[in-house]
Order: C-alpha cells, then sequence, then structure tokens
C-alpha cells in the first residue's frame, strides 16, 4: 500500500479523478479524519471536507500498476 496526498477542490476535479483512476482493479481510499471513503465512488468523495488535502490509499503490490497510478495521479497530488 502507498499513501499519497491529493486536492480535489473542485467538482471538475472530482470528477476527472474518478474518471482517471476507475480504469485501474486496484482498491483506493480516501482518508479524511476517521472517515474512509472508496475514491472510486464520486457520491462518497462528495461526503468529505474538499476545501482540505486527503490522504489517498492505493492497494496494490504490482510497481509496474502502482507507477502507471502515480504517473496519473501527477495532476492532483499535492
Amino acid at each position: 500500500m502507498k499513501t499519497v496526498k491529493v486536492s480535489l477542490n473542485s467538482i471538475d476535479k472530482v470528477k476527472s479523478f474518478v474518471k482517471d483512476i476507475s480504469p485501474f482493479p486496484c482498491d483506493f481510499d480516501l482518508v479524511s479524519g476517521r472517515y474512509v471513503i472508496d475514491a472510486k465512488s464520486m457520491l462518497g468523495i462528495f461526503s468529505l471536507d474538499l476545501s482540505r488535502e486527503i490522504d489517498l490509499n492505493i492497494h496494490t503490490e504490482d510497481d509496474g500498476e502502482l507507477s502507471a497510478v502515480m504517473e496519473v495521479l501527477k495532476p492532483y497530488m499535492v
């Protein structure tokens, strides 16, 4: 598992974030305080406080997949 900080501070950013990570077979969790949300769930993301940075947990053991995910996440990482 790898954790990175992301910023999803606009509706368009949330839409593109979900669209970008959805093709990957691994699991993604957004962690904000005591809340853990499936990062592929747009409705779940909107239940979080998007004005702050959010931790994104990426659950994969495949290094190739992880590097591809990290490339896709560059526009969202803080």
